[in-house]
């Protein structure tokens, strides 16, 4: 089973979705910002990506807003402890197999995944 983690107000979100479906992938969409991840499950996020865990914060203007600096953001501990209190700043959308995590943004990303499995 594929999830993907999922905001519906999102225009690649949404675009991922779609190539999913069109590729008869079986996913399981989790919303994350009504159902955030918890602890653990931020963890196994971050153990399951091919890029640095910073990768999965979005540094998008809320993040400059809050006055945060990308530079304290890159270590597990630190990305997690980010997310669990600011879940709206998860990169998205994800993409998570049991191979692994993938963060389809830009959209154009799930292709070459969907190419490879």
């Amino acid at each position: 089973m594929t999830r993907l983690y999922f905001n519906p107000r999102c225009a690649t979100a949404r675009a991922v979705r779609a190539k999913l479906t069109e590729a008869g992938v079986d996913v399981e969409v989790v919303e994350y910002l009504k159902t955030p991840p918890d602890e653990r499950e931020l963890r196994s996020l971050v153990s399951g990506l091919d890029v640095p865990p910073g990768e999965l914060v979005r540094k998008d203007a809320r993040f400059r807003k809050m006055g945060l600096d990308p530079a304290a953001y890159v270590t597990e501990d630190a990305v997690v402890a980010l997310l669990v209190e600011h879940p709206e700043l998860l990169q998205r959308p994800l993409v998570v197999t049991d191979e692994g995590v993938l963060i389809a943004r830009p959209a154009t990303r799930i292709e070459a995944w969907l190419a490879s499995t």
